[in-house]
């Protein structure tokens, strides 16, 4: 199995509790390179061939090979990594930690480290026989949409969010903070986290980014 591919896409909407005292990223001094190392070291040998990688940048500061132009400026340093895994599909996500005092790596890179160490110590686990079928990592699902699992017009995307607001789907086509607000309303209901279904969940992750709504 090669190498898994790596697809960056905008953040969204931050529907995880936001860490109030964030710790420097200074902590790590690994550089970005050795980060990408590591992270394909662990998801390569849980299985994953596609790697989403979710930051807070917008969809032209995104390279049409799925990666990050050197200009893009990142805001909120919080990070979702997901993939499918022998074990399912994972969603690991974190903003513990961020670039203080000017040094340090972005805070977004070593929220990515961090996400990148703990798979390493969930693999610990197995190291010592302790779990035989991955138990340590089935709390961890809900991966965002790939890429084409659910195509659907901007027409279809409208219809399926506005269902949740009073908005109509025209109101949606019309206006792109709309959108924004109403995948929110959408995800306070529908988030795995909060029980709901992860099908339409993910459904609706498709909707809002076929309609261009995906800084909250």
């Amino acid at each position: 199995m090669g190498d898994p591919h790596y697809d960056i896409r905008p953040l969204g909407v931050w529907d995880r509790p936001v860490t109030a005292n964030r710790a420097g990223s200074h902590r790590f001094k690994a550089n970005w390179s050795s980060t990408l190392d590591l992270l394909t070291r662990e998801v390569d040998m849980l299985g994953a061939a596609l790697v989403v990688v979710q930051i807070d940048v917008t969809d032209g500061e995104i390279r049409r090979d799925g990666m990050l132009r050197a200009n893009a400026r990142v805001g909120f340093p919080g990070v979702k990594v997901s993939f499918d895994s022998r074990y399912g599909p994972l969603t690991y996500a974190t903003d513990t930690y961020e670039q203080q005092y000017g040094y340090g790596l972005p805070g977004w890179q070593a929220n990515v480290r961090a996400i990148a160490l703990g798979l390493e110590a969930l693999r610990a686990v197995d190291r010592y026989g302790v779990t035989r079928s991955g138990e340590q990592y089935r709390g961890w699902t809900a991966i965002a949409a790939t890429s084409g699992e659910f195509d659907m017009t901007r027409e279809q995307a409208a219809a399926l969010l506005a269902a949740e607001t009073s908005w109509t789907a025209g109101d949606l086509l019309a206006d792109p903070d709309k959108v924004a607000a109403a995948f929110r309303i959408a995800a306070r209901k529908h988030h795995p986290d909060v029980g709901g279904d992860t099908e339409l969940f993910r459904r609706l992750t498709v909707a809002r980014d076929v309609l261009g709504g995906g800084r909250g």
